[in-house]
């Protein structure tokens, strides 16, 4: 019995004791797996499903892209997510996860004009773009993020001057006359291309910096016209959509921040002779008794480092994002960024605030998205002046004395050196007699052609630009009740926007000596829109799809500006506080844009996709107000077809073909086509009829309309074992009824040109855009992206622009008179219109001698020839981002191929003559340590083909180190901070064949450009 007894009690224990050891080996094998799950940009994946292989257990991530789940050490964890491709990793304490798009998966939804659309399902040729967190450089404006980063745009800043205007292009320019700019649309408002800031030359405001960069979601970039036609009179240069941040349904409020600060430097300047050489060159030249000589001073001055700096710049955002309960997410944000110029006095500070409201009402059948977008910016703005005359000015003057031995003898027999001095407001400029003032106290003025002192253009002046913005955006969708296919939406928008120019130049301003000068303008323009469209989806069967959408749509332009500048005579004059010159110049225009469009869509077993586009576009700027634009576009999804859907390598393939007619109506006057009158002034008078006001007739053509180009497009997506995808695209655009300045009639007005529909141009090319995810494991990350464009320019037909056929020119001054750009038929747009040099036998060209390419035995304008271009026909982008761990490194490259620029600082210092050194008797001029020391300053000498210059080029945009840390300081409930650190370095390097100092120059004539410095950055992110 009392074995029996015990037998129980041993094997009781026995079983618990090892119950307790299985409990505890199967809790050692138990970890808790904290990971980040992002996408392939950087951004963090929120609401990703997190679950064990083969188990129950599963999480989702936080807005963070942050997770926390327990599980056993040795199992497999899977992340999924809509549209992305499922990642599977074992168990592992701080993982970071990459989840990326395939072509199985193309769920990811992309915006087209007036909807949006998967992009497996797209027809016509859209880049759909979402920046790249950890890979982006130096960010100050919206186009920092799109450069050399999408097939067939091309992205090049004026200069490196803070807040400066950007050129952008997409597949060329389509245009002679008009402009060449795309649409922009920012949260469904279509922006006015005018600008409020300084609109002269290179300190044109930048259009987009009305937006912070950290607000901005996406891009999508509509490149040909089945994509741009339902923009009609707009769409003809491209558009851009940029789609703005928003909050998210039952998320929890959180705060982050974004900051950093920046240092910038000069990177080359132009190897002028310092002091001491050009002493013993003038000396070379003249006689000690000369007066070149005697101009000399007694300093060692180098122009270009007095007036460059280093430039310190920071910038920060906060962001507050959240939902109020289940049907308000909100986002609110805003941002200050303060960029110093490298040029002294030169600087850009911006103020912006956003604010996204999108509730979901009536059980998700009617959606609001609510926007509202402020910026206000001040810039100080530099006389780029000073840039050219620092490479000019006589190295042996002091900044701010006379020390030469002539100037010191003028001063002394007429009042001293100290009086000019403190007239000049204590610094050097070159002298002449300024008896005309009829004032003792100023018996010298500036000679005004000799080269300002650049430290005096950049010391006494202020020039403040100031611009207030707002984008406002109001989108009501509803989903009809009962009839839940059929979807009404209203957009009503507005851009508003004001902006002043302030500027006090004393009686010291060195080109505007004695009489001074305040500048005071302001321009104001409100664009207002109504938009309106009904959309009907319908699957009559899982193969047949349609969707059809028609719709309404109503603008207004408005721009008024009023502009003054005013002189009044110094103290020191008799008629002292009197108005020398006073200047207005007000006007106000506006113009109208109503539209009727539709687009239908049809879907066959989900392989076929039909889209046929219309716009019936009516403008006030034409007499004839109506334009008809339509597109249509196929597309096959031909992996889904029986022979290649088992092809497991063929990841994707989809062929596709459109065609489209787009028009053009900006850049234009308003009121063209009917008859105006100007105004005279007072003092033209003619005393016979009423008043004697004289109106003078301006020009007008009632027959003027659209501009149109017609695009063809063909391209093919493809993918290859889920880790390299890319499109390539070819294309063919043609432009007829050009927009152009031409020969008119008699009594056409007062002008002997004026705008008329004549000539034609092409452009054809070829995009093809990679990315490739080279690794994808726990610990590794790689991804590289490459895009390349070609793209042939050809103007067709320019019969009756030029009244003798010859090329008509045009672009800027290379001098006071000439130029060197010019366009003709059968060349490209904006050719180099130029002289061909001879060279020897070493290659050396031969001074004076061109080619007499008429053979009539003289050298004339007809012998001038087109050669090169300024556009490059082939661009390319590169970038790449490694990952291991939390570190990240990336870098861009960006290439040039083809580009031509005209070097006209080479010219303007080509020669050796004692008239280019010791200039007008007047003043001196330095010269290069390097140069052709020609004699000649005859015409061809000037615009020989020898100075237009291959300036192709390969830049590294940016390179970034960044390290990411999740959950620092987490306390209980609190999740703690997630952020990330890094550093990076901006315009990092440049290599190319080019002389001068940067071969990138948007209009091809290189004089004066403000340099772009290299920028080193060091910024942080924060997640509270």
């Amino acid at each position: 019995m009392k074995k029996q007894v015990k037998f129980p009690n041993a094997l009781r224990t026995a079983t618990l004791s090892a119950g307790l050891f299985l409990s505890a080996s199967a809790f050692a094998q138990q970890v808790v797996v904290k990971g980040n799950v992002v996408d392939e940009t950087g951004e963090p994946v929120i609401g990703a499903s997190v679950k064990v292989v083969g188990g129950t257990l599963g999480t989702v991530t936080d807005i963070d892209g942050n997770f926390i789940l327990n599980a056993d050490k040795k199992s497999t964890i899977e992340v999924t997510y809509i549209g992305y491709e499922p990642v599977k990793m074992q168990a592992g304490q701080n993982l970071t996860i990459h989840l990326k798009n395939t072509s199985s998966t193309l769920n990811e939804v992309v915006v087209i004009g007036y909807g949006a659309v998967k992009k497996s399902d797209l027809t016509g040729s859209v880049t759909a773009l979402k920046p790249d967190s950890k890979n982006k450089g130096l960010v100050v404006n919206a186009q920092d993020m799109l450069s050399g980063k999408v097939a067939g745009v091309n992205v090049t800043s004026n200069s490196g001057e803070p807040g400066v205007g950007t050129q952008i292009r997409i597949r060329g320019g389509s245009s002679l006359n008009a402009s060449n700019d795309p649409l922009i649309v920012i949260d469904g408002v279509p922006m006015d291309n005018n600008k409020v800031g300084n609109t002269m030359g290179n300190s044109a405001s930048n259009l987009l910096s009305t937006i912070n960069p950290q607000d901005i979601e996406s891009f999508n970039v509509l490149k040909d016209a089945s994509a741009t036609a339902i923009y009609g009179s707009r769409g003809s240069n491209g558009v851009i959509i940029i789609t703005t941040k928003k909050g998210h349904k039952g998320q929890k409020p959180e705060i982050s921040y974004s900051g950093s600060v920046s240092v910038s430097q000069k990177k080359k300047t132009y190897d002028m002779m310092n002091g001491d050489q050009y002493r013993a060159y003038v000396k070379s030249l003249f006689n000690e008794n000369d007066d070149a000589v005697k101009a000399l001073g007694t300093a060692n001055t180098d122009w270009q480092d007095l007036i460059y700096r280093t430039a310190v710049s920071h910038d920060h955002n906060i962001t507050v994002a959240g939902s109020a309960g289940k049907f308000l997410p909100y986002r609110v944000s805003v941002g200050y960024t303060s960029q110093q110029g490298i040029l002294k006095n030169s600087d850009y500070n911006r103020y912006t605030a956003a604010v996204n409201l999108n509730p979901s009402l009536l059980n998700n059948h009617l959606n609001l998205n609510l926007n509202a977008k402020g910026m206000y910016s001040k810039a100080k703005k530099a006389d780029t002046g000073a840039i050219g005359n620092a490479v000019s000015f006589d190295p042996t003057q002091s900044p701010y004395n006379f020390t030469s031995q002539r100037d010191i003898a003028l001063l002394e027999a007429n009042g001293g050196v100290q009086q000019t001095l403190n007239n000049f407001g204590g610094y050097f400029n070159w002298l002449t007699s300024a008896s005309a003032y009829n004032n003792p106290q100023w018996p010298f003025t500036r000679f005004s052609d000799a080269p300002a002192n650049p430290l005096a253009q950049l010391e006494l002046g202020g020039n403040v630009e100031k611009v207030r913005s707002f984008i406002g955006s109001a989108d009501i969708d509803y989903k009809v009740h009962g009839f839940e296919d059929l979807r009404l939406h209203m957009t009503l928008g507005a851009e508003i926007a004001k902006g002043t120019v302030d500027e006090t130049q004393p009686t010291s301003y060195p080109t505007t000596l004695y009489y001074g000068g305040i500048t005071d303008n302001e321009n104001f323009k409100r664009n207002l829109l109504l938009s309106a469209y009904a959309q009907y989806y319908k699957d009559f069967s899982k193969n047949h799809h349609f969707d059809i959408m028609g719709g309404y749509e109503y603008q207004h332009f408005f721009f008024r500006y009023n502009n003054s500048w005013i002189q009044y005579y110094p103290q020191s004059d008799a008629q002292a506080g009197n108005v020398f010159k006073d200047t207005k110049d007000i006007d106000k225009y506006e113009n109208f844009l109503v539209s009727f469009f539709g687009r239908a869509n049809y879907t066959l077993m989900n392989r076929y996709f039909f889209t046929a586009t219309v716009r019936d576009d009516g403008s006030s700027r034409f007499k004839d107000h109506w334009g008809l634009f339509p597109s249509f576009a196929f597309a096959w999804r031909m992996k889904d077809e029986n022979n290649l859907k088992d092809i497991k390598w063929l990841s994707d393939l989809k062929f596709r073909a459109g065609y489209g007619v787009t028009g053009q109506q900006e850049g234009i006057s308003n009121y063209l086509w009917f008859k105006q009158y100007k105004k005279g002034q007072n003092y033209g008078q003619y005393p016979i009829i009423g008043d004697g006001t004289i109106y003078t007739p301006l020009y007008y053509n009632d027959k003027l309309k659209w501009e149109k180009t017609t695009t063809y497009n063909l391209g093919l997506d493809f993918g290859i074992c889920n880790r390299l995808t890319g499109s390539i695209d070819w294309y063919v655009r043609n432009t007829t009824d050009l927009i152009n300045s031409a020969p008119v009639a008699a009594l056409a007005g007062s002008a002997d040109k004026g705008i008329q529909n004549i000539g034609s141009m092409k452009n054809t090319g070829v995009e093809l855009s990679l990315n490739y995810v080279a690794v994808n494991t726990k610990d590794w990350y790689w991804t590289m992206n490459y895009n390349l464009t070609y793209n042939r320019n050809r103007i067709t037909d320019l019969n009756g622009v030029s009244d003798t056929g010859d090329p008509v020119t045009t672009g800027d001054n290379i001098d006071n008179v000439n130029k060197v750009l010019a366009y003709q038929t059968g060349y490209a747009a904006n050719s180099f219109y130029v002289y061909e040099q001879m060279y020897d036998k070493n290659g050396k060209p031969i001074e004076g001698a061109v080619v007499d390419r008429n053979g009539d035995g003289v050298i004339s304008n007809a012998d001038k020839y087109l050669y090169k271009q300024v556009a490059a026909p082939v661009t390319m982008g590169f970038s790449t981002r490694v990952e291991w761990k939390n570190f990240d490194l990336g870098f861009s490259l960006r290439a040039s191929l083809g580009n031509y620029v005209f070097n006209n600082f080479e010219q303007g210092k080509r020669l050796k003559t004692t008239s280019s050194v010791w200039c007008q008797n007047a003043y001196l001029a330095n010269r290069p340590v390097n140069t052709l020391g020609w004699d000649s300053d005859a015409l061809e000498s000037k615009l020989s083909d020898y100075f237009v210059q291959n300036a192709s080029f390969l830049k590294m945009d940016n390179i970034t180190l960044g390290y990411s840390f999740n959950r620092l300081f987490k306390s209980g409930s609190w999740k703690g901070i997630s952020g990330r650190v890094y550093a990076s370095c901006s315009n990092v390097f440049t290599i190319t064949n080019y002389k001068g100092i940067d071969p990138e120059v948007y209009n091809g004539i290189d004089n004066n450009i403000y340099p772009r410095p290299i920028t080193f950055q060091f910024g942080l992110n924060l997640t509270f």
